[in-house]
């Protein structure tokens, strides 16, 4: 399994990092700061550097066995097994995609229904609920914008996975649940806010989501409403 740094500090730009894999267009690295692609949130790219080369990572993917691999660009030079390297990210890219992720959960707390999907990008992101009400753009804008300027902390912390099954309140979508086979599950808290099982980056403060705007909100059936977000700088 590779080390995920970007667990315990989502913060960190580069690593050093050593290849234990390479197979076409793929690089396997013994720790890395790349999120991969999950939870609806994309797989970071970059570039890695070795000394004799470097080459821009286009996506990261999970591979197996716990493995998170990284997609280079097709005919570049790839690096040897053994090859110490440099990791560093795309960090405007990743920061947008905390302050996007970090704001969907704080939507999550305005609209308190079962999710049913959602995704994440660095222009425009969505949730999808189980609702059928009809929603007051400007009542969760006004709601949206004060959680970010009463800058709450944000936290994560493990439970064990007995721990998730004593309180399936925890778990808010409907259609993706937790991880599970390692035992544990990652918490992510925003304090007296927002309490869910995420294994996503995100933020250390709701200040840090800064101007953000709700979008467009689409009917996508009976029960499902599409509420989209951006941010505005």
């Amino acid at each position: 399994m590779t080390d995920e740094l970007f667990r315990s500090d989502s913060y960190m730009k580069s690593c050093d990092a050593t290849v234990v894999a390479v197979k076409e267009a793929a690089v396997t690295v013994d720790r890395t700061i790349f999120y991969p692609l999950g939870g609806g949130q994309p797989g970071d790219t970059g570039s890695m550097s070795w000394s004799s080369g470097s080459v821009a990572i286009v996506d990261t993917r999970y591979g197996e066995d716990g493995a998170i691999v990284h997609i280079v660009e097709e005919g570049s030079a790839l690096p040897s097994t053994g090859d110490t390297m440099r990791l560093e990210l795309d960090w405007e890219r990743r920061y947008r995609h905390m302050r996007m992720h970090t704001a969907m959960h704080l939507l999550g707390s305005i609209l308190q229904y079962g999710v049913t999907g959602g995704n994440i990008s660095a222009d425009k992101s969505r949730l999808d609920f189980d609702m059928e009400d009809t929603v007051d753009k400007e009542a969760v804008s006004a709601a949206l914008k004060a959680l970010v300027e009463a800058d709450h902390p944000i936290s994560c912390r493990w439970i064990t996975e007995e721990e998730l099954d004593a309180n399936p309140d925890l778990v808010r979508t409907m259609s993706v649940q937790p991880p599970r086979g390692k035992g544990r599950v990652r918490l992510l808290e925003i304090e007296s806010v927002d309490l869910q099982p995420c294994g996503g980056t995100h933020l250390k403060s709701t200040a840090e989501v800064g101007a953000v705007r709700i979008g467009k909100v689409e009917k996508k059936g009976r029960r499902n409403r599409r509420v989209n977000i951006h941010l505005d700088d």
